[in-house]
């Protein structure tokens, strides 16, 4: 799963259209199996969802600083020793003044966010030391603290490295998260990758990017709206995918498989401006990650056969080129 969100990336904001429609999907299967009849509530949860994600990539970035403390520490440690080692008396800086730290910490609305969303590393010391020394021993960290190089690329080109290298797949950073909220532990892989693309863009603005939940206001309507219709039309799509099986007894039927169907079919009928191919690529390639081995051909095959069928009765019609892609 992490190597699929690893694609997804936006270029400066938080969330695309198909991380979307997982927010939307995942939601839509927690109500449904819940019982809730509270679509507010849902809303809410998608809404927060959503936001979360943003809250992740703050905290991540607020790493920064609290690493470089460590090691400012374990320099000041060293310096203190009454036999220190030629390394300890004599400390290469180069890490503890990498200027993309810096940037980090003087940006206003960067401290402003973490504070007041308590987005903090105060309570992990023993995560951050864990970390450092990881950093440390890597082949990445040698060649930087080697380098003649001394620029504002080299710094954040070292912190690209480290958040690919050390924060996915930690084990130490996935329970911490999970402690922390139960939307980022699945987001993750997607936020370091955007931190990771944004960078980039710091080198060449010298500026903190901070991006907004959604790319454009059209993104925030598509996720309420579609998670209003699939809820909505729930039942109604439901009693079609039963009415449309064949050898199959629809006690059978897997719920994120029909909660994947659901919203396939309230995305057709609701936004007449996505091509049906899209639509249907789209929650096929999602039920890759979130369903079972089978469920591929079976939402491909049940979207396509329900989606034609309102399409010549006229239920689904599409604007520009969207109906003829499909």
């Amino acid at each position: 799963m992490k190597g699929y969100l690893c694609v997804l990336f936006a270029n400066f904001d938080m969330l695309n259209r198909r991380l979307i429609r997982i927010k939307a999907f995942k939601t839509l299967f927690s109500y449904e199996n819940s019982g809730s009849d509270n679509p507010e509530r849902a809303l809410k949860e998608l809404l927060d969802s959503c936001e979360k994600s943003r809250d992740l990539y703050f905290f991540l970035l607020n790493v920064a600083g609290p690493v470089v403390e460590v090691a400012r520490e374990r320099i000041e440690t060293g310096l203190r020793k009454f036999h220190p080692t030629e390394e300890e008396a004599n400390p290469n800086y180069k890490f503890v003044n990498n200027r993309f730290v810096t940037l980090v910490l003087d940006d206003p609305e960067v401290g402003r966010i973490c504070q007041k969303k308590h987005l903090v590393w105060n309570e992990y010391d023993v995560f951050l030391k864990k970390l450092f020394s990881s950093i440390q021993a890597s082949d990445y960290y040698k060649a930087y603290m080697e380098s003649g190089e001394d620029s504002f690329e080299e710094d954040c080109r070292l912190w690209q490295h480290i958040f690919e290298e050390e924060f996915e797949d930690n084990d130490m950073l996935e329970p911490l998260l999970e402690d922390l909220s139960v939307y980022w532990v699945d987001d993750v892989a997607y936020v370091l990758n955007v931190i990771i693309r944004n960078i980039d863009e710091t080198v060449r603005s010298h500026r903190i990017v901070k991006p907004e939940v959604f790319q454009k206001e059209d993104d925030r309507e598509f996720a309420v709206k579609l998670l209003q219709e699939s809820v909505a039309g729930y039942d109604e799509y439901v009693a079609l995918i039963s009415a449309n099986l064949s050898n199959w007894e629809p006690d059978r039927l897997v719920s994120t498989d029909i909660a994947l169907i659901v919203m396939g079919l309230a995305e057709a009928v609701t936004f007449s401006s996505i091509p049906l191919k899209v639509t249907i690529n789209e929650y096929v390639e999602i039920s890759k990650f979130y369903s079972t081995p089978n469920s591929r051909t079976f939402v491909n095959g049940m979207l396509d056969k329900l989606i034609r069928s309102k399409v010549e009765s006229g239920e689904i019609t599409k604007v520009g080129r969207g109906l003829e892609e499909n």
